[in-house]
């Protein structure tokens, strides 16, 4: 809530804070399909999750302290992609834990209690600022160039927050072994099926090699199209640039296989290429959810102080006052997503899974383009509302829908994979929002925010055939 706070106040310009936040997903799309293929296998006497919660909440606590410290916009830059992969290590596994932990039954409700404590935190995460400012009288501005006291705080009490809360879970919890899920796996009977040496023939050294040429020469072409159509902003080429270093992947893969070497790498790809349908389905589901997202996240500080309290000057009160509102309205919309989280049980079981995220997603839609024709603070708070019920479901209904259609002992792998079609669209979004805003829309950010609406719409749409392979229609 706070981040895109701190790049202006260090003298980022609006078209360029996507591309600082293109640290985020880059180290989430690198960082948790490992994390998760070798979180699977591992078993410590901290069990196989719980290792990775620990080392990663630490790393990331010591990056909140640090962050509100940066002296220039580099560093905050560099502090960001540290914190986000120290997160990653850490809230990847947490995904899985819950695969593990719950039978298909119980996976609803426990991806909704994720969804509950994740709103609560985040609920008094993003009032922090305000909270400290208004009563505890610390100070929400500063001189030109540094982070305001409040900011700072926030931060150190959020590091707190999040090696307390992690501590907590791994030295309470217990983990079942791996022959033990083997087992609930069986019992299940879910239809997934591991891949073996059948699936690795299926996706042959070959094939590897034919996907990695085209995604190679794809990723070239549209950069030769940007570079010989005159466009400045390097930042517009990260989707090029990513579709030739994946097919680099691929061929790196394709080679240890036809070498009888099928190590991490080549596991990780083939799981790639052999998802299973559910996980295809709902990964174009996943992408416009999160663009949409990735958009409010970058982009609503600088609207709501453009759009709603006219000022662009970071040093100002009245600026410093909109982004601490723009706190309020995060809070709301966390605080509620931990109410919602109950409701969406209530609603899955009444109708189903599918239609609670349709459901949820063109509330979101709806909230998000009516921020467009909104000039009062306080109406303001309103579309906040719907985007706390879109918020719970997207944290809770996918992963509900995917686990039933995932193997036990490939559930961190595949988690990881999934955060593929999160972290994509935020790499988009970071390389295209900031030049489209310019370019189209005069610097003018709340059409960043309708953009991300009709990005909801089309999510909701992409619901429609998936397929759950654990749901219960309502007679």
């Amino acid at each position: 809530a706070n981040t895109s706070r701190i790049f202006q106040t260090l003298g980022a310009n609006i078209e360029d804070i996507p591309i600082l936040w293109v640290a985020a997903p880059v180290t989430g799309l690198i960082i948790q399909p490992i994390i998760g293929h070798y979180s699977d296998r591992t078993w410590t006497r901290l069990g196989r999750r719980r290792p990775y919660f620990l080392a990663g909440a630490i790393l990331a606590s010591l990056a909140l302290i640090v962050m509100p410290h940066s002296p220039i916009l580099w560093f905050a830059a560099g502090m960001l992609w540290i914190m986000d992969a120290s997160i990653n290590i850490s809230m990847e596994p947490f995904r899985a834990f819950v695969g593990d932990m719950l039978p298909n039954e119980q996976r609803t409700l426990g991806f909704s209690m994720q969804s509950f404590f994740i709103g609560l935190g985040a609920v008094v995460a993003s009032f922090l600022p305000y909270i400290l400012t208004n009563w505890f009288g610390i100070a929400n501005t500063a001189p030109e160039g540094q982070i305001p006291p409040s900011i700072k705080w926030s931060y150190y009490l959020g590091a707190f927050a999040f090696i307390s809360a992690v501590s907590w879970t791994v030295f309470t919890t217990k983990e079942y072994p791996p022959e033990k899920l083997a087992e609930f796996s069986e019992e299940e009977e879910n239809n997934v099926v591991v891949n073996t040496d059948e699936d690795l023939a299926k996706n042959s050294p070959k094939k590897k090699l034919i996907l990695g040429i085209i995604s190679l020469l794809i990723g070239a072409l549209i950069n030769a199209f940007l570079y010989f159509d005159n466009v400045a902003k390097q930042e517009v080429f990260i989707l090029g640039y990513g579709l030739i270093v994946f097919g680099i992947i691929e061929l790196i893969a394709a080679y240890f296989q036809s070498k009888n070497n099928i190590n991490g790498l080549v596991g990780i790809m083939t799981d790639l290429n052999l998802m299973p349908k559910t996980m295809r389905q709902l990964a174009w589901v996943q992408f416009f959810s999160w663009f949409a997202l990735f958009a409010m996240w970058i982009y609503t500080t600088p609207a709501v102080t453009q759009h709603v309290f006219g000022t662009t000057d970071t040093s100002s009160q009245l600026y410093n006052d909109g982004a601490d509102w723009v706190g309020i309205a995060f809070a709301i919309y966390n605080g509620l997503a931990a109410v919602f989280a109950f409701f969406l049980i209530f609603l899955a079981k009444k109708t189903n899974r599918k239609f609670t995220h349709i459901t949820s997603l063109i509330v979101g839609a709806i909230s998000f383009i009516s921020i467009f024709f909104i000039r009062d603070k306080w109406i303001l708070l309103v579309p906040f509302v719907g985007i706390g019920l879109t918020w719970a479901s997207i944290l809770a209904m996918p992963y509900a829908i995917l686990t039933g259609s995932l193997p036990a002992n490939k559930m961190g792998t595949y988690m990881g994979i999934f955060n593929f079609f999160i972290v994509i669209p935020q790499i988009l979004a970071a390389s295209i929002l900031g030049y489209i805003v310019k370019t189209f829309f005069s610097d003018q950010a709340i059409y960043a925010l309708l953009i991300g609406g009709i990005s909801l719409l089309i999510a909701a749409i992409l619901v429609i055939p998936v397929h759950d392979n654990d749901q219960k229609e309502k007679n």
